[in-house]
């Protein structure tokens, strides 16, 4: 029953990359602008939960949570707010240069090493043994991606701002004219963003506790390609896209062997690769749509 548990874990790989996805999806899907610089979100978000170390656990995450929105924020008052009008060419080389200077900054605080964070880590252990290996956090990541997704969701289909991201998502400039407040259009998505990354920071460092300079990096970059298999130009196809990127890749780490998984990321892009070669609008973006272009 070994297969039970790689499904299992495959699928809360899968829901981590669909929260990455929705981080991205969501400043896209307002702005159609691709903030590569979310990676450094969810780093700072990581970092911060080895600043406060000595405190509760709730405190610990509570400031883990208000530091990545504040970082979102920041990154949307001095980049995407002066670039707001430019091609998303212009911003995806800003963010990928704002992206790389802040890891930058991570090494020379941080060193290159990594900071190993401790926090909840009880949740590593076995919750099912036997042929069926489970962890907690494996359970945990699927239960409170699951909320996280319930609750935007509720909060796109049943609120005054949700239906306001939905219609500038949908025509930005008609929404404008109809009297849509872009700018807290704006910075509602940038803080369900940095809401976002903060999950993901959490749910990662427990189950993997060493926070390097590259680590929110590593993130975004298989976060982006899942929205770009998905269908980038809804966040649903994007957050479905990230979930199969980390859903393969988590099936495909565990039926190669130990000794090659150095080629799974290889792997894991091929498979990419031969999707959008055969759906280059995105694999649940219906035939014969226009392919949104970055």
């Amino acid at each position: 029953m070994s297969w039970v548990s790689d499904l299992v874990n495959a699928i809360s790989l899968g829901v981590v990359y669909g929260l990455v996805a929705v981080s991205v999806g969501l400043v896209f899907g307002v702005l159609r602008q691709v903030n590569l610089a979310q990676g450094e979100v969810i780093a700072l978000g990581a970092y911060s939960l080895w600043m406060t170390r000595g405190l509760p656990v709730a405190a610990s995450i509570a400031i883990c949570c208000v530091v990545c929105v504040a970082m979102s924020l920041a990154i949307q008052v001095a980049i995407f707010r002066p670039l707001r009008g430019a091609s998303a060419l212009t911003t995806l080389i800003v963010t990928f240069g704002l992206s790389y200077a802040l890891e930058a900054v991570w090494l020379i605080a941080f060193g290159p090493n990594g900071e190993p964070v401790s926090m909840l880590s009880s949740l590593n252990s076995v919750v099912l043994g036997g042929s069926i290996a489970l962890r907690w956090i494996t359970l945990v990541e699927i239960g409170a991606s699951g909320l996280f997704f319930t609750g935007l969701v509720l909060i796109l289909y049943r609120s005054k701002i949700g239906m306001m991201m939905r219609a500038t998502a949908e025509d930005f400039q008609t929404a404008r004219l109809v009297g849509v407040r872009i700018d807290r259009v704006v910075t509602w998505a940038f803080v369900f963003g940095g809401l976002s990354a903060a999950l993901v920071a959490v749910l990662v460092t427990v189950q993997s506790p060493l926070v390097t300079p590259s680590f929110g990096f590593n993130l975004i970059v298989i976060g982006l390609v899942g929205v770009v298999l998905g269908g980038i130009d809804r966040l649903g196809r994007a957050t479905a896209g990230g979930f199969v990127v980390g859903f393969v890749n988590s099936l495909l780490g565990a039926v190669v062997p130990e000794q090659q998984l150095v080629f799974l990321p290889m792997l894991t892009f091929l498979f990419v690769i031969v999707i959008l070669v055969l759906r280059p609008a995105g694999l649940f973006t219906p035939r014969g749509s226009i392919v949104e272009r970055v």
